[in-house]
């Protein structure tokens, strides 16, 4: 399964596992474009098992545990910029508080982000991003969508994938070989982070992952509250 620098990956095939207690038809009314969808995800699918995969796992055996943690906590703090300004977007002041304070213990004490201090001092990490953005001023998903390269999506959050790669830091480097290094590394760091998952993956894979992502968005905007009025009896 690929998706470049989609941080939520892991959470999309944990939400993937609850599908059984889902409306499927609910959410295959979300995916008018299911046929061309298929076919971007059997395309981004072979690249992952042909490219992909094959690095993430060479990455594995010859980085050694500590120093992957390290980079993770290195671009998850890069990320906190991010998480920041979405927080205050959404008016989540003291969510954008404790991102700035993530941001600036690890910077400095971290050591640039490699060795996350923040969260042992209880500054917990969050997750926003400027889809989710959207969807608290009231944005609908729109149809689901399957990007080239980077997966998963909708309309919506793929309108908040620019965004949030305009305002990224790495964009910001000017020079341009250590941009583009730091890039493919963050998405190199991010498919070995999920090898550990790809067994939780039943049935179809297609809609194992749609449904699960969606149902993912969905909670992550209503920031974990339910709505179950979209479940059904089985």
């Amino acid at each position: 399964m690929s998706g470049i620098y989609h941080k939520s990956a892991h959470a999309i095939i944990v939400a993937g596992l609850s599908l059984w207690f889902l409306s499927a038809s609910a959410l295959a009314d979300n995916d008018p474009w299911e046929p061309v969808n298929a076919r971007i995800y059997t395309f981004n699918s072979y690249l992952d098992s042909w490219l992909l995969r094959p690095v993430a796992v060479g990455y594995t055996k010859v980085i050694p545990q500590p120093v992957r943690t390290g980079i993770e906590n290195f671009f998850y703090n890069i990320n906190d910029v991010n998480v920041m300004t979405n927080n205050l977007l959404q008016l989540k002041v003291r969510d954008a508080v404790s991102d700035s304070g993530r941001l600036l213990l690890n910077t400095t004490v971290g050591l640039a982000g490699f060795i996350d201090v923040a969260s042992t001092v209880g500054l917990q990490r969050h997750q926003e991003d400027f889809g989710q953005t959207l969807g608290r001023w009231g944005v609908g998903p729109g149809p689901y969508v399957v990007l080239p390269f980077f997966g998963a999506s909708t309309m919506r959050d793929s309108f908040g994938l620019s965004a949030d790669w305009f305002i990224n830091p790495i964009r910001q480097i000017n020079d341009e070989p250590a941009r583009n290094g730091l890039f493919i590394l963050g998405q190199i760091d991010l498919r070995a982070s999920l090898l550990e998952f790809e067994g939780m993956i039943s049935g179809d894979e297609y809609l194992f992952v749609r449904e699960g992502y969606l149902q993912q968005r969905e909670y992550l905007i209503l920031d974990g509250e339910i709505a179950y009025d979209d479940y059904e009896d089985f």
